[in-house]
């Protein structure tokens, strides 16, 4: 059991280690940026020009005045108990102006991440199956459109061809399940190319391999060859890609919600870029950081639950 503990726990440290990381260099941004915070919020406040004084009060409020190193942790002791700051534009708290959000930007990610994921699959599968043949390359021309065309062209196309032209759907978008379809294709679309071909390449290894070639004298059919052998093979390095687009999933958001003018994070953040209202852009940086690494981390943890050469990797035992 120690052994299997280990492995997990350095991979936890890891992630910790990387969060803190990235924490700092997120906590930079707000120092390093133009302007005065505290003119900023007083500003966001209704207040354009304001007195010595008080500027002195709010450099006080937001403890401007300390050495830097106490800056970062006070800034990490508020993000620890879910305070990001204010924004310099509507001077509401950052985490009721993205609770207020974060649902539509959920919906877009889960669904846009299980289609990606179910495209991935078929197509992965498909062409592993029927390598080197029509349905192969067809799979392979699919996946290469995908890589090629933004999401965010396929988002105009879609609102002109299926909106405008043939009047299905709406261009303001509400951000409801029955409005989500258009906007997580156009999401999906720059995801699951890479995910199919990554698997593709991970299934024709493995049927090559000595375990399939077993299961083959042994009577099994290519379809179970394929599901039951190599597919499990092959899943880790799947599983790790999708980690790495789920992390960018929110970065991706931010475009796509922008096109669909969809009420979630990514617009607001769109939005609170232009206008340099930094407070926000770190809470997002943060929040993206934050994502990435928990979606890694479970990755990881699924990926030695499926594979039994990483848990035997895990125990000291050579595969």
């Amino acid at each position: 059991m120690r052994a299997a503990v280990g492995p997990s726990l350095g991979r936890l440290v890891q992630a910790v280690v990387t969060a803190w990381g990235a924490s700092v260099l997120i906590w930079a941004l707000l120092p390093l940026a133009p302007g005065d915070p505290a003119r900023l919020t007083l500003g966001a406040q209704g207040i354009p020009e304001p007195t010595d004084v008080q500027m002195a009060e709010v450099r006080a409020q937001l403890g401007l005045g300390l050495p830097l190193p106490q800056q970062y942790l006070r800034w990490l002791g508020g993000v620890l108990r879910f305070d990001l700051g204010s924004s310099y534009v509507t001077g509401r708290p950052v985490t009721t102006e993205f609770a207020e959000r974060l649902g539509p930007t959920l919906r877009l990610a889960l669904t846009a991440v299980l289609l990606a994921v179910v495209l991935s699959l078929v197509l992965g599968l498909v062409a592993a199956r029927y390598r080197d043949r029509w349905p192969d390359a067809g799979a392979r021309a699919i996946a290469l459109v995908s890589a090629s065309v933004p999401g965010f062209v396929v988002g105009l196309v879609l609102i002109q061809v299926v909106v405008i032209e043939l009047g299905i759907g709406r261009v303001v978008l509400d951000g409801s399940w029955s409005a989500v379809a258009l906007p997580a294709i156009c999401l999906a679309f720059g995801l699951f190319d890479v995910w199919s071909r990554l698997l593709r390449a991970n299934l024709v290894d493995a049927m090559r391999g000595s375990v399939v070639e077993v299961a083959r004298s042994r009577g099994a059919t290519p379809r179970r060859a394929l599901l039951r052998h190599a597919l499990p093979h092959s899943l880790p390095p799947y599983l790790h890609a999708v980690a790495v687009g789920v992390g960018a999933v929110l970065g991706g958001a931010a475009i796509i919600e922008t096109v669909f003018t969809w009420p979630g994070i990514g617009a607001y953040v769109v939005s609170s870029v232009a206008t340099r209202d930094m407070p926000v852009i770190q809470a997002f940086a943060l929040l993206a950081t934050l994502t990435y690494v928990a979606v890694n981390l479970a990755a990881d943890s699924l990926a030695a639950a499926l594979d039994p050469r990483l848990r035997r990797r895990s125990r000291g035992v050579p595969c």
